[in-house]
């Protein structure tokens, strides 16, 4: 009998873990806050009440009760929580990520690198959140993706997630003719809206299309399919985001209905296309860093920030290193006699993209920012710092960029009444930092905490590295040849032995000196994974070193030992 009465009350806890709802939380009141306001680019002081999930008041003067926690804010700013209003969770940022793109699947197979990205979604997701972006947007991917949105999307531990399901597309590469494919070709108005009708079901948050126009076609030969397609979005009350880089497609999509372009046009901008942008209240994302990557990847010649080796997937960046062991022949080595046509083309239509969005700054067009991450060499999480400052060398002030990042990207879905600025009322996502943002756009860097609905997060807890990942990230720094990098995931009081007892260096301070001589006289140096083992706080890499000036290489295993959250102690055998 007492079962059966609990029973309900066993059944709400259940439901309530499950969908990633919190608890009632107490009162958090910010004294002596600077605010940021992004509508009017302008900062504000005083003192911010926030109850359960939304903010009461951002003039609060009491009372004052005991259930309250209080922060004092004096020093710091508060702003809204960024939003990623372009990203692809289905690709993982690394080189394997786009076989259509770059064929390396000798070296890792495609569903190998697909079970392995939606895997690692929820870590990509808190590294979102790490870095102050409270809302991200999914502009395409399998059906499996709302699975991880209904899972992550409203957990106060996570970004809230939206998302779409499969592109309704023009053109369908052959490396996405698998089942659960993010890209989907229709050669119809009747396919297109059948593949509309297939994803309601499940909630999708928009529709996306993917308007490619291949040599020899023209545009207006699919218009019917995009018209179609927003049509039917739009009779189920679904936005509509369309991939359109030309002028010719941009104009075309947005004379049909498109409600988001989710890139730059590689064309200069005309009065009357910027006048029906404005007319139509269509938001604009300029996704200015994604080409840059993909060249600077195929160069070789990736520089991570230090955003990039602390707060980025570990092994995804490490991927991007992959092609210095590569065999000769590869797919990407035989694509480097067209990189530099390649170098040129996107150098071009690169500042063309600068200049357009330098010119619609000047024009009442609502712009968000948007780094297109997943594709290869733009990483999840860490990337949206860099388009931050593609955006300012384009010419836009910081009030302009932090509006973009915030409020803007609310618009993008129509969820501004809620998310996007310190109002009362709205969903308390926000940031605190410390520095003041509009002064220079990259104090966004500098996050010391994270209040995700409601719920105040000191950013050192809010990422804890795997034993496997604080590993990875100093190889990333080793092959990197960047010092601060290679040692940030060591402890300061770091021991290094000959195995099995012969102690060969203590300290940060001690070994730093020889490491970076070794990475100033050794520019080639790289060291190959060749196995990893990993149980509980030990990994133990099997290594392969090469870029010696005498031709030489390397073979060791290191033993690496994780406490505390750093690495403590490492053990060295060398091949003899």
């Amino acid at each position: 009998m007492l079962l059966r009465k609990l029973l309900p009350l066993l059944i709400f806890f259940i439901i309530l873990s499950h969908t990633g709802l919190q608890s009632q939380s107490s009162p958090l009141v910010i004294q002596n806050i600077n605010w940021i306001d992004v509508v009017n680019g302008q900062s504000n002081f005083g003192t911010i009440l926030i109850e359960n999930d939304r903010i009461r008041s951002v003039n609060y003067n009491g009372p004052f009760t005991t259930d309250m926690q209080i922060v004092n804010g004096q020093g710091k700013w508060l702003m809204p929580g960024m939003i990623d209003a372009h990203i692809h969770l289905f690709q993982s940022g690394g080189l394997y990520t786009r076989p259509d793109v770059l064929d390396l699947t000798e070296f890792r197979d495609y569903e190998t690198e697909r079970k392995w990205v939606e895997a690692a979604a929820p870590d990509f997701l808190k590294r979102y959140l790490r870095c102050g972006i409270t809302t991200v947007i999914d502009v395409g991917g399998p059906m499996s993706n709302y699975e991880i949105r209904n899972q992550y999307g409203h957990s106060t531990a996570y970004p809230n997630l939206f998302l779409t399901g499969p592109l309704v597309s023009t053109y369908q590469p052959e490396a996405f003719q698998i089942d659960d494919p993010p890209i989907i070709k229709v050669d119809s108005k009747e396919e297109a809206v059948a593949l509309v009708q297939q994803q309601l079901p499940y909630q999708p948050d928009f529709i996306k299309i993917w308007y490619i126009v291949l040599p020899g076609q023209s545009a207006e030969a699919t218009y019917e399919i995009v018209q179609a397609t927003i049509e039917e979005s739009h009779r189920h009350g679904l936005k509509v985001a369309v991939h359109a880089t030309q002028l010719e497609t941009a104009r075309l999509a947005v004379q049909a209905g498109a409600d988001i372009l989710v890139h730059s046009v590689d064309d200069p901008l005309d009065e009357v296309f910027i006048n029906e942008l404005i007319n139509k209240k269509v938001v604009y994302i300029p996704t200015l860093t994604v080409h840059g990557n993909y060249v600077t990847t195929f160069k070789q010649d990736t520089k991570p920030s230090q955003a990039d080796f602390l707060l980025a997937n570990p092994l995804t960046l490490g991927s991007l290193y992959d092609p210095e062991h590569f065999p000769a022949g590869n797919a990407l080595e035989k694509r480097q006699a067209n990189l530099p046509a390649v170098e040129k083309y996107y150098h071009r239509t690169d500042s063309i993209n600068r200049a357009n969005l330098k010119r619609l700054t000047r024009y009442p067009v609502t712009i968000a920012t948007g780094t297109d991450a997943g594709n290869i060499g733009t990483l999840h999480a860490a990337s949206y710092y860099d388009e931050m400052l593609a955006m300012q060398d384009a010419g836009m002030s910081a009030a302009q960029i932090l509006q973009a990042s915030t409020i803007n990207g609310a618009k993008v879905l129509d969820k501004d009444s809620d998310l996007g600025s310190v109002e009362d009322g709205k969903i308390a996502d926000l940031i605190l930092l410390n520095a003041n943002p509009l002064d220079d756009i990259r104090a966004v860097q500098d996050v010391a905490y994270v209040i995700k609905s409601g719920q105040l997060m000191a950013t050192d807890t809010m990422l804890t590295e795997t034993p496997e990942y604080l590993v990875q990230q100093q190889l990333n720094g080793y092959n990197a040849r960047n010092i601060e990098a290679f040692l940030a995931p060591y402890s300061e009081e770091v021991e290094l032995y000959n195995f099995p007892d012969i102690l060969i260096g203590k300290g940060k301070d001690n070994i730093r000196p020889n490491y970076q001589n070794m990475f100033n006289q050794i520019p080639e140096l790289h060291c190959k994974l060749m196995n990893r083992t990993i149980l509980g706080n030990t990994v133990i890499d099997q290594e392969y070193v090469t870029g010696f000036p005498n031709g030489n290489a390397l073979e060791a295993i290191a033993i690496y030992k994780i406490e505390n959250h750093k690495i403590a102690k490492v053990y060295f055998i060398a091949k003899n």
